[in-house]
């Protein structure tokens, strides 16, 4: 049995990743920082299909907090196969407002931290093994509302596609990208309703297309470097 890690794995995307993981086989490391009793009732979740569960806490912006995150990784008794940057945040704002430090948090989170344990995970798979990252169909957009988010997943998919060249041929690094797949909690159902209408598909992309795309990522020996998009056409808009 091998290891798969989901930074963020408690909550939305991060948690139906956990799951669809734990659903192939794999021991699943369940990563959360503020959402802990959402992590223990995913533990539960997961560890009632027969699989165990490793729980890990982390402020993945702080460097130190990362490292001692892997210790416990390293320690754990199945070998790393598979890591899941899931954890982001998306915060409003108005680039003519956004203060430094808002800035600097979203991209510590979102790319730095990305970055760093992409890194340190491939110095545990020894063996190989497949790095996901979890970007955002809004990343070649120009969203004016989301400025630091929305810069920071464009650059989360540049890093993959140096993470791949870097680490093969031993670990395969892609992305998958999802659109509209979750509203968030301040979205005013409306809005949601006013959104998924204007997809050339009508309808918005379920949470199972996004766990499939992850597990193919996971799967495929032949893929690597490369951005899956499941959004339902929302790039076309």
């Amino acid at each position: 049995m091998q290891l798969a890690v989901v930074t963020g794995g408690a909550v939305r995307l991060g948690r139906a990743i956990a799951l669809a993981l734990a659903q192939q086989g794999y021991a699943i490391g369940l990563h959360a920082y503020r959402s802990q009793s959402a992590s223990e009732r995913t533990a539960a979740e997961i560890e009632a299909l027969g699989v165990p569960v490793l729980r890990l806490s982390a402020d993945l912006r702080q460097p130190a907090e990362v490292m001692e995150m892997f210790a416990a990784v390293k320690s754990a008794p199945w070998p790393l196969g598979v890591w899941v940057n899931s954890a982001a945040v998306m915060r409003k704002a108005d680039v003519r407002q956004l203060t430094v430090a808002e800035w600097d948090e979203t991209f510590e989170l979102n790319l730095r931290a990305a970055w760093l344990c992409a890194q340190q995970a491939a110095l545990l798979m020894t063996d190989g093994g497949a790095i996901v990252n979890i970007s955002d169909a809004g990343a070649g957009r120009a969203w004016s509302r989301y400025p630091a988010y929305t810069v920071s997943k464009a650059a989360l998919e540049a890093l993959t596609r140096v993470l791949a060249r870097s680490l093969a041929p031993q670990i395969r690094v892609n992305a998958v990208a999802p659109g509209l797949v979750l509203p968030s909690e301040d979205l005013p159902e409306e809005e949601w309703a006013r959104l998924v209408a204007r997809l050339p598909l009508q309808h918005q992309t379920s949470v199972e297309a996004v766990t499939a795309a992850v597990l193919f990522l996971v799967k495929s020996g032949d893929i690597t470097g490369q951005t899956i998009v499941v959004d339902g056409g929302y790039q076309l808009t």
